[in-house]
């Protein structure tokens, strides 16, 4: 597969007005300003092949959005190359707008006092979608949304879930190559995260369309990627593939045990370090490579009722990469 997205050290910096409080600050920078760059992306650098889906991942301003901006021509960089599909986005020629969808799960692109029907019948004619194409585009997209009964109820009355099922629609209509996800399942409840992550993966199977995915739901990158990139500071700490970086952060397993009879604390110290108790439930952390060892002198020496080895939380494991642990 070749790359159809290529980004070289990318920086995008805000020049940022410094002013000191009250009055006098106000009065002096009249004369006076102070600025400083705001480093929103920072020399971030990665390839994505076709039919990708990669998760994009990091903190509150750790520079996502304005990388998925920046490629989709909505933002000129500070420097750095970028190629999508063979084009510069920030040229936004019509042949390439064509072929790329960013949808954002706090922004809207819908009529809110018209149906949906009529904002996807009015993107048809912006992207010069053919009827035939359109016709069969629409019919597979509500099929795989669930959503025929509510094409044509005013987007104002539609509950949060529907209406970001539209927007998919709404995004979706031109049959983009490439889909830019900035938070797509923000603020649903967790029966529409999940419908919204099957639909994400299914349109990727079916249409071998490249999608990055951001999102602070770590159920999603869970479900949908592969491979994933961690941004934080406008820097990329990680770029590689979920396991391997479970596999290096995860140093640790946890023993979840019931006992069927009283057991004090201070007996299970021994073992590792205590996590949760509160009888007849107690959760152990223990080295990785002494996991089974554990288990079985549980097994041998307490009145274990049942006991599960488990992997530490995705959560977990990535708090740990943003604590500033060597990555190399």
């Amino acid at each position: 597969m070749s790359s159809v997205i290529a980004v070289n050290k990318l920086k995008k910096y805000y020049k940022v007005h410094q002013k000191e409080p009250g009055l006098t600050g106000s009065i002096k920078s009249l004369f006076s300003r102070k600025y400083y760059d705001a480093k929103a992306v920072d020399g971030v650098s990665f390839d994505i092949d076709e039919g990708e889906l990669v998760g994009f991942i990091g903190p509150n301003g750790a520079g996502k959005t304005t990388t998925l901006k920046v490629l989709s021509g909505l933002l000129y960089p500070t420097f750095g190359h970028v190629s999508v599909l063979g084009y510069t986005p920030w040229e936004r020629k019509p042949e390439f707008q064509k072929q790329f969808s960013l949808v954002m799960g706090q922004k809207n692109q819908l009529w809110w006092d018209l149906p949906a029907i009529e904002s996807f019948i009015l993107n048809k004619e912006i992207y010069e979608v053919p009827d035939a194409q359109y016709k069969k585009t629409l019919d597979e997209l509500v099929e795989l949304l669930e959503v025929a009964d509510i094409l044509k109820v005013q987007v104002r009355k539609l509950s949060l879930g529907q209406r970001m099922k539209m927007e998919l629609i709404a995004a979706l209509i031109h049959s983009p190559r490439i889909l830019f996800l900035d938070e797509p399942t923000i603020g649903l409840d967790v029966v529409m995260q999940k419908k919204m992550r099957d639909f994400i993966k299914e349109y990727n199977r079916r249409y071998t369309a490249t999608v990055i995915l951001t999102s602070h739901y770590m159920d999603d990158v869970k479900e949908l990627c592969k491979r994933i990139i961690i941004i934080d500071k406008g820097k990329i700490l990680f770029d590689g593939a979920l396991d391997e970086i479970i596999k290096k952060f995860a140093t640790h397993k946890l023993l979840t045990v019931v006992f069927g009879k009283k057991v004090e604390e201070s007996d299970l110290a021994a073992i590792g370090q205590i996590k949760e108790f509160e009888f007849p439930k107690a959760v152990i952390s223990v080295k990785r490579s002494t996991a089974s060892l554990a288990a079985a002198e549980l097994l041998q020496n307490f009145p274990v009722a049942d006991l599960n080895i488990e992997e530490p939380q995705i959560e977990d494991i990535i708090r740990e990469v943003f604590t500033g642990r060597d990555l190399a």
